[in-house]
């Protein structure tokens, strides 16, 4: 990944911006497969192969459609992730549910215009796809990589082990397409649902006996700088690994209607600048007020770790 210049990163996709949700019912396309003529934290192992079955991190950008401001400074497209069918393709799931168990095979597709399954891809650090889990209640985030199968089938491992209502997201630009798409659709798990309530907001996560610490703060509509530190014993990690091409990957997640969001972190290994910690780098702007919960992929000692985290965006005034 080449180091973002600060600014033009938003137009290339390498700092994420999703909108608000006004007028969602007008710009959903159709919910199953396109027409022909329709105009549609725990610890892992670090194995970053396709089909990986663990959390981790990458850097796409979200397929929100629009990134102008409107005159109050806050953006008016869609968000990312809330949509299974966008720009003409579909994420189709071959089951809409699964059993109640760890290493339950998710079975999907991409349709593209005509209906067709989607075979060619562009890569997005090193992935052809990326494909995020996680509970209504935002507990059992995971972050995998699907093999692709020559019929356009995508095949992943996924833990749910505990029952509910799960969301997956997939990030994946098609060969010849000019920006990333999310789509996101609705897993149910058998078995009796259990929801937590939000972790409360806090600026330090503990994984493994790491301690990430966050800075920085999010505000709605305007960028935010928001840096993490890795720390182990009480002393700064200063030989984080890379993985896929970065020393870190934050998802954010809007809290209610899981609108996605994805950032990425100024600088990438190998480019004379960035520092393999302890201090990782974001840039987002998040679209409204509210509770967002943060996942922090990271590799040292051969694993990759997911710190978690709840922020909240508090509107100033204007």
């Amino acid at each position: 990944m080449q180091t973002p210049t600060k600014l033009a990163t938003f137009a290339l996709g390498l700092v994420v911006v999703f909108g608000g949700a006004a007028g969602l019912g007008v710009a959903v396309g159709p919910l199953g497969p396109p027409e022909a003529d329709s105009p549609h934290g725990d610890g892992h192992g670090a194995d970053d192969d396709a089909a990986d079955g663990h959390p981790a991190g990458h850097g796409a950008a979200d397929g929100s459609e629009a990134d102008a401001a409107d005159p109050s400074g806050m953006m008016t497209g869609l968000p990312g992730g809330l949509m299974v069918s966008q720009q003409r393709y579909t994420l189709d799931l071959a089951k809409p549910e699964l059993p109640a168990r760890d290493q339950a095979p998710l079975r999907f597709r991409i349709l593209g215009p005509g209906g067709a399954p989607v075979t060619d891809y562009t890569e997005s650090h090193g992935k052809d796809l990326h494909l995020i889990a996680v509970r209504r209640d935002m507990t059992g985030f995971q972050h995998v990589h699907p093999r692709l199968g020559s019929d356009g089938g995508w095949t992943v491992p996924l833990d749910v082990s505990v029952p509910g209502e799960y969301r997956v997201f997939a990030d994946f630009t098609p060969a010849g397409h000019d920006e990333a798409l999310i789509l996101g659709a609705d897993l149910s798990v058998a078995g009796s649902y259990d929801p937590q309530p939000l972790p409360a907001a806090s600026t330090t996560a503990q994984v493994d006996g790491y301690t990430v610490t966050l800075h920085g703060a999010l505000t709605p509509g305007d960028e935010s700088k928001l840096t993490l530190s890795v720390s182990r014993g009480g002393q700064p990690v200063t030989d984080l690994q890379p993985y896929l091409e970065a020393y870190g990957h934050l998802v954010a997640l809007r809290d209610g209607d899981l609108a996605y969001l994805h950032v990425h972190p100024a600088g990438s290994p190998g480019d004379g600048a960035t520092q393999p910690g302890p201090e990782v780098t974001f840039y987002a702007t998040v679209p409204s007020a509210g509770d967002y919960r943060l996942f922090l992929d990271f590799r040292h000692d051969g694993v990759v770790r997911t710190a978690e985290f709840t922020a909240t965006a508090a509107e100033e005034d204007r």
